[in-house]
């Protein structure tokens, strides 16, 4: 890839490079796994795996830096698979294609992975370096962080020896986090009976593209639509008018990205056809006015296709479409401690047919275990009043700052001392792996920072060159001024 030639801190996009090449969906890392696995090997430093398949590379510590305080940096291996519906692409063997403007790097129509890629990286550039001076290093690569944080959840008390960890998972170069929301999936399930289409129907596929999408953390409060809730109300509003019946539904994908597509197959009388083409043209006016600054890009599309063998039944049908628009989606509320951060959101995230089925997955985060089950309560209720079947996932904690912590003081400062500007110090609404690490490892000092990446958990992923740099420059500056250990207190 030609892209990161002549590219700084070269080694970290060297690496970058690499895994670009290599499928990492999540539950499926078995081949970025291996890769780290051999880059130990082939490094003589010491890997081991635990049992839910967590990496842990260390590294000695540099010539006389050997009484420095342990510090573990931490990414996780898997990437979010996003890719838009004209793309033809494989997440599970084909590579990345990326390319830049000279700003950003991007990817062809998927996401890129720098969420957490380029975290990555920077580890592995860490430990292959000779000139780099640190005190003792284990790199810990986490798996199944985007689907429900199961490295996280998986890790063992005992795997990691240091008190300091460095989250390398955050997406705001100039931010530096000290803590995060925590989250619960909360998904419903209908039953439906499969109808016969009356005579005289035709069918009709309505598609609803060109949303930004993004991460229903990072993104929930920046007014961007949900393709789910747009399409739902279209055909809410018209249910009646245009005497429709659905065949099938499909929209939005994973559960912390807000869904940026979705289509619906209905049948309609043929001589309603013209009214429902005239009604989506007006409907794709009203979205655009509405969302003429998030979403200018928004289109929405009508194509005859061939009529089904079925449509779902009219109680099914009823239910499901009210409980999908009264279902909450975005900010609930906004922090009363920390200015400009929400505290509480719910994302209404895909809506899948499957084998009889339909399949509606959410998630709810917040920064207050209480309103995070709060809202949780609010969705459930929703959909068991329209008679779905209900179950909620166990959750992971929210990461509460700590006023004390060392290792912020110390960034916060080399910080201020490398750039001449204060960083922000803040919570962020997005979940990370750090409420669950605290729980497993008490005594942990955290910190997460990152360079800039704009638009995660979609096709928009990019990732701003020159942030990367000043990225690397903070790392391995607080790795040069982690304190010597207490002679007292065993590291």
């Amino acid at each position: 890839m030609s892209v990161f030639k002549n590219l700084e801190p070269a080694p970290v996009w060297q690496y970058f490079k690499e895994i670009l090449k290599i499928p990492r969906p999540s539950n499926q890392e078995d081949r970025i796994r291996q890769y780290l696995i051999k880059f130990g090997a082939d490094f003589q430093l010491q890997t081991a795996v635990d049992s839910v398949g967590n990496v842990l590379i260390t590294k000695s510590a540099s010539p006389g830096m050997e009484n420095r305080k342990s510090v573990v940096l931490q990414s996780h291996m898997d990437m979010v698979c996003e890719k838009n519906s004209d793309i033809e692409f494989d997440f599970n063997k084909d590579p990345i294609n990326a390319w830049s403007d000279g700003k950003w790097i991007k990817a062809r129509g998927t996401t890129l992975g720098a969420d957490d890629g380029i975290g990555i990286a920077a580890q592995l550039a860490l430990l292959a370096a000779k000139d780099i001076p640190h005190g003792p290093l284990e790199c810990l690569f986490t798996t199944a962080e985007e689907t429900g944080l199961n490295g996280a959840f998986g890790l063992k008390a005992g795997f990691i020896q240091s008190k300091i960890l460095l989250n390398l998972d955050s997406e705001d170069e100039g931010e530096l986090f000290i803590g995060c929301a925590g989250g619960v999936d909360l998904t419903a399930n209908f039953d439906y009976q499969k109808q016969a289409i009356p005579n005289g129907y035709g069918a009709i596929k309505i598609s609803l593209t060109g949303l930004q999408g993004g991460h229903s953390g990072d993104d929930i409060h920046k007014g961007r639509g949900n393709s789910n809730k747009m399409l739902v109300r279209f055909l809410w509003e018209q249910s009646d008018n245009l005497d429709l019946l659905i065949h099938s539904f499909n929209g939005g994908n994973l559960r912390n990205a807000i869904a940026r597509e979705a289509s619906v197959t209905i049948l309609v009388p043929e001589a309603n056809i013209p009214t429902l083409n005239k009604e989506t043209a007006k409907f794709q006016d009203i979205l655009l006015s509405e969302f003429s600054i998030t979403e200018p890009k928004l289109k929405l599309k009508t194509e005859s296709v061939s009529i089904p063998d079925w449509v779902i039944d009219e109680d099914c049908q009823a239910n499901l479409l009210n409980s999908l628009y009264a279902c909450p989606h975005g900010v609930i509320s906004w922090s009363q401690s920390m200015p400009d951060m929400v505290e509480t959101s719910t994302n209404l995230a895909a809506v899948k047919f499957k084998n009889e089925r339909i399949e509606v997955t959410t998630s709810q985060r917040s920064s207050l275990e209480s309103a995070k089950q709060n809202i949780a309560n609010m969705v459930e209720s929703v959909f068991i009043l329209a008679g779905a079947e209900t179950k909620r996932s166990d959750g992971y904690p929210g990461w509460n700052p700590n006023p004390n912590s060392e290792i912020v003081e110390i960034t916060s400062r080399i910080y201020k001392d490398l750039f001449k500007t204060e960083p922000i110090v803040r919570a962020i609404h997005a979940g990370l792996e750090c409420g669950l690490f605290l729980e497993k490892y008490p005594e942990l000092d955290m910190i997460s920072f990152g360079p800039t990446i704009r638009g995660a958990h979609s096709p928009d992923e990019r990732l701003d060159i020159e942030t990367v740099t000043k990225f690397w420059d903070l790392l391995i500056e607080v790795l040069n001024q982690i304190p010597a250990n207490d002679p007292l207190i065993d590291n």
